[in-house]
Formats: C-alpha cells, sequence, structure tokens
C-alpha cells in the first residue's frame, strides 16, 4: 500500500517524545471507552454491564490524568496548549 502521507520531521527533543507518547495513550484510551460504550449499547441487561461502566469509569479517569499530563508538558515546553473541549 502506498504511504500518503510523510512521516513528520525527526525531533531529539525528549518532550516531544513523552507528548507523543501520551497522546498516543489518549487516544487509546478513547478507542477502550468507545468499546465499552458499545458493548454496554449492545448489551444493556448483561451481568457484564457493571463491570463494563465499572471499567469506563476508570479509564475516563486515566483519560483525564493523560489529558492533564499532555498540557503539563506542553506548559513546561512553552508549547500552546490545545484542549478537548
Amino acid at each position: 500500500m502506498l504511504k500518503l502521507v510523510p512521516d513528520p520531521p525527526f525531533s531529539n527533543d525528549p518532550s516531544h517524545h513523552l507528548e507523543d507518547t501520551l497522546t498516543q495513550a489518549a487516544e487509546y484510551v478513547l478507542c477502550a471507552l468507545s468499546v465499552g460504550h458499545h458493548a454496554v449499547a449492545s448489551l444493556p441487561r448483561s451481568p457484564a454491564t457493571i463491570m463494563t461502566l465499572a471499567v469506563m469509569h476508570e479509564m475516563e479517569a486515566v483519560r483525564m490524568l493523560l489529558v492533564s499530563a499532555i498540557a503539563q508538558v506542553q506548559l513546561r515546553d512553552g508549547q500552546p496548549v490545545h484542549t478537548l473541549h
């Protein structure tokens, strides 16, 4: 398959690597939350729904911690802060 989007320029700045890693982790958490929402919607009366909701609650807490960490990295580096809302 032909790659349409080139790779971004390489940076030796470790804070960019940290920010990229935190952003990718936040995206994985959003995917996990989406799967949880679909699971609850498809089987609302399942006994596992309560556990799924508990996991979703914990994943939302992780997402907020990641967003906070990304903001701290951006503030430390003097970059503009981009929020999700």
